[in-house]
């Protein structure tokens, strides 16, 4: 590769970046200045891009638009940029593979970066976008070397090579299929203690054998950097990527059978709430029919592989896709992969629940398999008492937002992933519903995912939904098992967190931040539509009003959530008090559902995510707990919900 166009250096400042896209400032006199942190998928292409389609043609005019409030539609690749440069963490946010697709869209040959997050550094390798943490490539483009990009893919780990010497993921399926493959990895390594997900990965992992009716599957061991194919237990879609999964699908597979159709599933849950009434009207023309169209290219997709189908007026309930999988069909000791970042929801079970992309996904529903990166271990052990008020919400923004975290001390590699292992006996005081939102908010962290040890509430409500504990089916970590790093959280440590605005991992104590005005309240998504999200609300707004300069909306997750809080009353509540009540979806927390910030507003929200104008407007965004979502809504500024004067009063 030489450098005939251009390279587009993300800083922290809109003036240089202007002044790049203007063509006044030279790129390598800024490769010194500071690099934006955590370029998020939603800054690469849009929630209301990505409903247009999932083609380079169609995404790539999209691609950065608004960028730093900067960038323009279509000025990435109309300005002849050949090479993008970003700081840590490139790549935070989706699994959406259309933020690759439009890096290609708009020309973009060639990424580098300090760091990747995991998904956006899987979906490269498997789309074929080149990727280098080395800054010394700049360099050499700048003064004319043709690099050859092949020395940057002889610098990947092994699997990552094979794939892209390949030809792609699908490609290497087809050969793993057709039994031309064996495992690059041994298969007799020794036996030695292994922590929750090194059990997993190696219960699950490819020990021989071809293709699919020859396959064997366990190793006695697996350690963190190893790269393995494993069994895919559940497997599941939403309208925003199961239209790309299946066309990928169909190009390499044609019309062959789906692999183990009755554990995969299509959720109707992202664009479901587009069309309801308080949704404003501009969202609805960008919007509502091309996501329609999405969706029918999902059912269709469906209808004729025979895949579960979710969703209003589906024949399976409606709801999001994660608190779905968490009641229906995650087990303990299960792989789970889902085209969505939040799939670490499922971790909560005792299994290994992250998000893939769309290639990743497609070969996974026709080989049943998934690639797996043994991830580095870090075990948080929770003791204390949470005193009532203390959630699961505050514990994980303050656990991300930590230097360690928020940094990735954890990595000694650009390929490196880490994941949460939590126990201790304050996990015992929550319920599975509340200690779901740790594992979500995991990947918010920059990290693979999370996963819960085994322990109590876990065990009632296996037994209370599924009418088995499933004891059998548990996974404990070894004694002696390796962990990159053991942190003791002692929760009367913990204060009431939120995320400032633009990303998670902005941690701040609730006691700093009392002063801000909010105008619109969203007690909504994987994180704060549950039945025991909506009790927590509930508590705090009962016997008092709204304030009159705040908006409320309220989305139960699921239709058993709903139908549960409907029996409660605590819908009638919410209403009541001038709240708007939407059916389940998954709309709000990404600008495609009741909840989007109307001019001017600041948002309280108790959903996961708050990068720049993901909730479908501009404006900024502060990450609650549901407790702190309603005070708020009482005050019209974040609230510590303690500090409330009596009911009444």
């Amino acid at each position: 590769m030489k450098l005939q166009g251009r390279i587009l250096t993300l800083t922290t400042d809109p003036a240089a970046l202007r002044a790049q896209l203007d063509g006044s400032a030279p790129a390598d006199s800024l490769w010194t200045t500071p690099l934006h942190f955590g370029v998020n998928t939603d800054a690469m292409i849009s929630g209301q891009a990505c409903t247009l389609g999932y083609t380079g043609a169609i995404l790539g005019p999209w691609f950065l638009e608004n960028f730093l409030e900067t960038v323009r539609k279509d000025e990435v690749r109309n300005g002849g940029f050949q090479v993008i440069v970003g700081g840590d963490a490139y790549g935070s946010g989706s699994s959406r593979e259309v933020a690759v697709v439009a890096h290609q869209g708009a020309g973009i040959e060639l990424v580098v970066a300090r760091s990747f997050q995991r998904i956006f550094q899987e979906n490269m390798v498997y789309g074929g976008m080149p990727f280098t943490t080395d800054f010394t490539v700049l360099d050499r483009l700048n003064n004319g070397e043709d690099v050859d990009l092949a020395e940057l893919v002889a610098e990947l780990p092994p699997f990552f090579r094979q794939v892209a010497e390949a030809g792609g993921l699908l490609e290497y399926g087809k050969r793993w299929i057709a039994g031309e493959l064996d495992p690059w990895y041994s298969t007799e390594q020794p036996a030695r203690p292994m922590n929750v997900v090194e059990k997993i990965v190696a219960a699950r992992a490819w020990s021989g054998g071809r293709g699919e009716a020859g396959a064997a599957f366990g190793l006695s061991s697996v350690a963190p950097g190893d790269q393995v194919l494993c069994q895919a237990a559940f497997r599941g879609m939403h309208e925003y990527t199961a239209g790309m999964c299946m066309s990928l699908y169909e190009q390499a597979f044609g019309k062959a059978p789906v692999h183990d159709p009755s554990q995969v599933a299509c959720f109707e849950d992202h664009f479901v709430l587009i069309g309801e009434d308080s949704v404003p009207d501009n969202v609805k023309r960008a919007r509502l029919e091309p996501a329609r169209q999405l969706a029918e290219e999902m059912v269709a997709a469906a209808t004729e592989h025979g895949l579960r189908l979710h969703g209003p007026g589906r024949p399976l309930q409606a709801g999001v896709c994660h608190r779905i999988v968490v009641e229906e069909y995650g087990r303990p000791g299960d792989i789970i992969v889902l085209t969505d970042s939040h799939t670490p929801t499922a971790g909560v079970l005792n299994a290994l629940a992250f998000g893939v992309g769309s290639t990743a996904m497609s070969f996974a529903l026709r080989t049943g398999l998934i690639p797996v990166t043994v991830p580095k271990v870090v075990r948080v052990l929770v003791e204390g008492d949470a005193g009532g008020l203390l959630s699961p919400k505050d514990l994980i923004l303050h656990l991300i937002g930590d230097p360690y975290f928020r940094e990735e001390q954890w990595r000694t590699g650009p390929t490196d992933t880490c994941v949460i292992q939590l126990g201790g006996s304050g996990l015992d005081q929550w319920n599975v519903d509340e200690l779901s939102v740790l594992t979500n908010m995991t990947v918010e962290g920059g990290l693979m995912t999370g996963v819960v040890e085994p322990c109590a509430p876990l065990r009632d409500f296996l037994r209370e939904r599924r009418g088995d504990d499933m004891a059998d089916r548990m996974v404990a970590p070894d004694e002696g098992a390796h962990y990159e790093r053991v942190i003791h959280v002692d929760l009367k440590d913990v204060p009431l967190t939120v995320a400032t605005p633009g990303d998670s991992r902005n941690r701040l104590p609730l006691s700093e931040a009392t002063a801000v005005p909010v105008h619109n309240i969203v007690i909504a998504s994987c994180t704060g539509g549950s039945l025991a999200d909506l009790n927590a609300a509930a508590d705090v707004l009962r016997g008092r009003s709204l304030h009159p300069g705040v908006r409320v909306t309220v989305t139960p997750s699921s239709a058993v959530v709903a139908k549960a809080a409907e029996a409660q009353g605590l819908l009638s509540m919410f209403r009541a008090l001038g709240a708007v009540v939407s059916p389940p979806g998954c709309g709000s927390c990404i600008g495609n559902g009741p909840g989007v910030p109307l001019p001017g507003e600041t948002t309280a929200s108790t959903t996961n995510r708050n990068f720049d104008r993901r909730m479908g407007a501009p404006g900024p965004v502060y990450l609650v707990s549901p407790a702190v979502a309603a005070a708020s809504a009482v005050t019209g500024r974040l609230t510590d919900p303690r500090s409330l004067p009596d009911r009444g009063a």
